[in-house]
């Protein structure tokens, strides 16, 4: 019996400045709240420490997170299958074979495009549901959409 091996492929390494984009959006609004809840707390005492201690964790977010994402995130695709690993604290390891290939599609929010990066998305008749392949480049993106409707529907699957 053979171990199963992390899939060969990184994603690209701007999506870990993207990723430090997001998470840095997401910190931000409860900074702010927290920020004007303190300002109109009547209590002096320990305001700022709560506020201090709130933006040191989110900071460790910011820069831990999506360098973590980037050292899990991989993926995959041979003649027969669809490999992908993903998460950041849970990991999930997916493989799909391409007579189980249903749909590919490619997705690219502005963050995304403002990065050149985008999301593969690969519909399988599984009840998991589909695999994603964020924070790949746009040109490899588009690349493994060709490559993938080609090789589905050569394995002739029925894909239900």
């Amino acid at each position: 019996m053979t171990d199963l091996r992390d899939p060969a492929h990184r994603v690209a390494p701007r999506a870990r400045t993207m990723w430090r984009v997001e998470c840095a959006l997401g910190a931000v609004v409860p900074l702010v709240a927290l920020l004007v809840a303190a300002l109109t707390w009547r209590e002096y005492g320990a305001r700022w420490l709560v506020v201090g201690a709130a933006a040191i964790v989110a900071a460790a977010y910011v820069l831990v997170v999506p360098h973590w994402r980037y050292l899990v995130h991989r993926w995959e695709i041979t003649e027969t299958a669809v490999y992908t690993q993903r998460g950041w604290w849970a990991r999930e390891r997916r493989i799909a074979p391409m007579s189980r290939v249903q749909t590919v599609d490619l997705a690219q929010g502005p963050l995304a495009r403002l990065f050149g990066l985008a999301t593969l998305t690969v519909t399988t008749a599984s009840a998991a549901g589909a695999l994603k392949i964020d924070g790949l480049d746009h040109t490899t993106a588009v690349g493994l959409v060709d490559q993938l409707t080609v090789q589905a529907e050569a394995a002739g699957g029925d894909a239900t």
